[in-house]
């Protein structure tokens, strides 16, 4: 049963996609006209999900975003706004704060002309200016002013004397470690 839904899934794409030709131009009528169900709503989904990725549907986008390297494990939560022309490389995640107590519960708005580096992250009731860089892997959890390069903090290197980096994995409540040598788990 699992196949066929897949197989259905994959038929409808095609149809939907001849429509709206690109999967934008799809989220584009799913916003529009507030759809969270249906065959489009589904045909989005599992071409999100394809690409492990996830773009709520309530994201604000100003215009279709670029996206260099595809959809490919980029999130995008529902109640974010993005402004014009921006460039989100893979693996972003533009996410709500939805914790109790948190500062800065909510979704980031991203200004105009913004490019996102590989796999940064954005998250919290937070604005990013206009004309702003988000270098590869920085975590933005505060306001960030017009023209700006946010980068990713310097390594810091913590020297320990010696570190046990054996893979430990519970089998029928024992701790069994992974032996290269023996090509196999180990009991502890």
């Amino acid at each position: 049963m699992r196949i066929l839904k897949k197989w259905i899934r994959e038929f409808l794409s095609l149809f939907v996609f001849l429509k709206y030709e690109n999967v934008l131009n799809l989220y584009d009528y799913l916003y529009t006209n507030k759809k969270l169900s249906g065959i489009r709503a589904s045909v989005f989904t599992h071409y999100c999900d394809s690409h492990s990725s996830y773009i709520g549907i309530g994201a604000e986008f100003k215009n279709h975003p670029y996206f260099p390297h595809g959809l490919n494990g980029i999130f995008i939560s529902e109640s974010a706004v993005i402004g014009k022309n921006a460039v989100i490389f893979q693996q972003v995640t533009i996410g709500a704060s939805r914790t109790i107590g948190s500062k800065n519960s909510g979704a980031p708005v991203i200004g105009d002309n913004c490019y996102i580096g590989a796999g940064a992250k954005i998250v919290g009731n937070i604005t990013i200016g206009n004309n702003v860089r988000i270098g590869a892997n920085a975590v933005v959890y505060s306001d960030v002013p017009d023209n700006c390069v946010v980068v990713a903090a310097e390594t810091r290197i913590i020297q320990k004397e010696k570190l046990d980096n054996r893979f430990v994995k519970l089998i029928n409540n024992e701790e069994y470690y992974w032996d290269n040598e023996k090509q196999k788990f180990v009991k502890l």
